[in-house]
């Protein structure tokens, strides 16, 4: 179903980082939900770039899967593996999860530079392959280049380099090319043009609209973290106000305890 939703117009796919965040946007309408792994590291008490224990990262992932009856990507990051061979284990984890798509990073966790084309290809291919094994030959795979995240090159070279990438990672079994950090219109409705993958994208405050976004011809886009910011952010001020005023705003936006409480499954009586 997942690869379904990127066959037509654009996927706009609001990011989740726990159960609940999950179940609140499937149910504003969304046909998908898409993780984000700064969100979920935070959530957990840990921070971005494969700080998680692979344990915690796939039993929240089990956990969304569990709770909302839609398709589930998730961001995995680079793979949380030194290797291809512990790619594969990780995707074939993700897939016992119950996840059918994934974003695939090309850089090193907490290091500059990418990957080497080949070595970056070679990890979506070991993607492609365990779910493959696993018995899910249609895992959506989100190819992830950082060419304009991590500023590779010049200006002038990066649209070179984000091609060269897209074919290789298309030959590898990709699925589309996620290109964060382009938010130049022109360069990428040229992108869209000659690319061998359907590009997907993110925005957040002050980004391109969803409609500026789809006029370029991309076909999939996500908010990264923004959702999970805005939610810590609220806790924050509310904190602040109980603190120094002794108050909370009554104009503060409210989900009641009751539908949120709703939205999350009753665990069966123990007998």
């Amino acid at each position: 179903m997942l690869r379904q939703l990127h066959s037509t117009g654009v996927l706009v796919l609001p990011n989740a980082w726990d159960a609940a965040s999950a179940a609140v946007i499937a149910q504003a309408g969304a046909p998908a939900v898409a993780t984000t792994s700064a969100g979920l590291a935070w959530s957990l008490g840990y921070r971005d770039g494969e700080q998680v224990p692979r344990t915690d990262l796939f039993r929240m992932l089990r956990r969304i899967s569990e709770v909302v009856d839609l398709p589930v990507t998730a961001d995995i990051e680079a793979g949380f593996g030194v290797d291809e061979a512990q790619v594969g284990q990780t995707v074939t984890a993700v897939l016992r999860a119950g996840i059918v798509g994934i974003n695939l990073e090309d850089g090193p966790p907490g290091r500059g530079g990418l990957f080497e084309l080949p070595i970056a290809a070679g990890r979506v291919a070991a993607a492609r392959d365990a779910a493959a094994a696993y018995g899910v030959p249609d895992l959506v795979i989100n190819a992830r280049t950082d060419v304009y995240m991590r500023g590779i090159g010049t200006a002038d070279e990066r649209p070179d380099e984000v091609l060269r990438r897209a074919e290789a990672f298309a030959a590898a079994g990709a699925d589309c090319l996620f290109v964060p950090a382009l938010s130049d219109l022109p360069i990428l409705t040229d992108l869209v043009a000659r690319s061998p993958l359907p590009i997907s994208v993110f925005t957040g405050d002050g980004g391109a609209t969803v409609a500026q976004l789809r006029a370029t011809g991309v076909r999939r886009i996500t908010v990264g973290p923004a959702p999970a910011q805005a939610a810590y952010t609220t806790a924050s001020e509310l904190a602040r106000e109980l603190l120094h005023f002794g108050i909370l705003t009554a104009a503060s936006p409210w989900l009641s305890y009751g539908s949120l409480n709703t939205l999350l499954p009753t665990v069966p009586t123990q007998e």
